[in-house]
């Protein structure tokens, strides 16, 4: 699995993308080209949101796509996902391996490539970094410099991730800092999905 990180990462959301309709969400992004697909519900319990997780993990291994689970390591682990993600408030890389020791595991490191040099000395298999643009989902992100990016892919080995505010307007920016996946939530799925995912892939040929 650990190959297939790089593309475009789409990143589910409870309201965008609500529980009683994700598969369908994701269905369509998968048959347009995403290379990877989050699941992220932040109100929601493991139990509550683990028949959605399992027809999600199913759906993405048909397409030969890691489907990534935010936090919830737990939760991975029962199901077998092929990977979590974790941030600033969740649990540490150790502590997450040992309760889901076999899948894929993303840290965010938000604008430090400190964090993400730490990330991957303690194991972590990605790194993200963002927001690079206001970002809808994530009004009180702080903005970073796309350096930020030139800077990760010199100092790590591991693949980097690109998160915040992307649009079909700005992901040529950031593809031509060589990024090697590039998260999307609102503008994969506001809107025509199938057309939103084609129309940020050509942009991200550069």
């Amino acid at each position: 699995m650990l190959k297939l990180l790089n593309g475009l990462y789409v990143i589910t959301d409870e309201y965008l993308t609500p529980d009683e309709t994700v598969r369908d969400y994701v269905k369509e992004a998968l048959k347009a080209g995403a290379s990877i697909v989050q699941y992220r519900n932040k109100t929601k319990s493991d139990e509550e949101v683990e028949e959605v997780c399992r027809a999600l993990q199913e759906l993405c291994s048909e397409h030969n796509v890691p489907f990534i689970i935010d936090d919830r390591p737990h939760l991975a682990a029962k199901i077998h996902a092929d990977g979590i993600h974790i941030g600033k408030d969740d649990m540490p890389i150790q502590e997450a391996r040992k309760i889901f020791p076999k899948g894929i595991i993303g840290v965010s490191c938000y604008g430090s490539i400190r964090k993400a040099k730490e990330a991957q000395e303690e194991g972590a298999d990605y790194v993200a970094f963002g927001s690079f643009f206001p970002s809808p989902t994530k009004p009180h992100s702080g903005v970073i410099s796309l350096n930020v990016l030139h800077k990760a892919k010199e100092s790590v080995e591991i693949p980097v991730c690109a998160i915040g505010g992307i649009s079909q307007t700005n992901i040529g920016e950031v593809a031509a800092t060589r990024t090697d996946m590039i998260s999307v939530v609102s503008a994969a799925f506001e809107g025509d999905i199938q057309q939103n995912i084609s129309n940020l892939i050509k942009g991200m040929k550069i």
